[in-house]
């Protein structure tokens, strides 16, 4: 299993670099709309979406974000706070009361608010192919890693008070600590390293690393509830030792929103 984990890591990483610092705007925009896509496909799959409705849906969604990007349309400001309340509001009351969505109209919408705010980030983030974005954006996924990586370490070594047995049994609030620990530190470097340059003073980025590191848990465990609602252990077989694709993309999703949403309403 440990094998295929890093066999299939090591095949995506070179992709996902090449993509990030060489494809054209159009070119990302695609790529960014199969990944985010492919989650969504899942995501269908997870609340039980038929065959006969999940074609159109996907194929609506690959149109809307095409015309987007075609007629440069970015999220209004709006948007963005619904993003905000979504993950900052509706998320951890989601979690808390665990709340189970199967197919209609409210599971369609959910779809598209998870992952459509994600693409947009993903391509705003990034609109072109210069090492000052690029870098930019990195940085964004590398904090979930950082806040991934931290919050396991911490967990297997202080882990003893559960964040969310019925919904993750892994998972601890020491982890949690932990991983706020590491980001707060990730996030000092960054900004001293100049991957990441926003008009703010440290603090104020700090502080955003900070909600951005609690924001991915609660992306995570989004995720891991609506495969126990559905009673699936990964969210499909695409990513051989990886389970697929929203099981890799979980918590990025939400930090892509969230810091898009805040870099927009700041005007940073």
């Amino acid at each position: 299993m440990l094998k295929t984990r890093i066999i299939t890591a090591l095949c995506l990483l070179p992709l996902m670099l090449v993509a990030l610092f060489v494809f054209g705007p159009g070119l990302w925009a695609a790529f960014s709309m199969l990944v985010t896509g492919l989650a969504l496909w899942e995501f269908s799959r997870m609340v039980g979406m038929s065959r006969r409705v999940m074609a159109p849906y996907l194929g609506v969604a690959a149109a809307l974000a095409t015309l987007a990007f075609l007629t440069e349309w970015h999220m209004p400001p709006v948007l963005h706070v619904v993003a905000l309340l979504f993950w900052l509001a509706v998320v951890p009351m989601w979690l808390a009361r665990r709340w189970v969505v199967r197919d209609g109209w409210l599971a369609r919408a959910l779809g598209y608010v998870l992952m459509f705010p994600a693409w947009f980030a993903l391509v705003e983030w990034r609109p072109e192919p210069v090492a000052s974005q690029a870098f930019a954006l990195l940085a964004v996924m590398g904090l979930v890693w950082v806040a991934d990586v931290a919050a396991y370490f911490a967990g297997r070594t202080f882990g003893r008070h559960k964040l969310a047995p019925a919904i993750s049994p892994g998972k601890s609030w020491e982890g949690v600590w932990g991983g706020l620990v590491g980001v707060i530190l990730y996030s000092f470097v960054v900004v001293r390293m100049g991957w990441i340059a926003l008009p703010a003073p440290e603090w104020a980025v700090m502080l955003m690393a900070v909600i951005l590191a609690a924001v991915s848990v609660t992306g995570d465990l989004l995720e891991s509830w609506f495969k126990r609602s559905a009673g699936m252990k990964d969210s499909s077989g695409l990513l051989p030792g990886h389970g697929g694709v929203y099981d890799r993309i979980d918590s990025l999703i939400a930090v892509l929103a969230v810091s898009n949403a805040l870099k927009a309403l700041g005007g940073l």
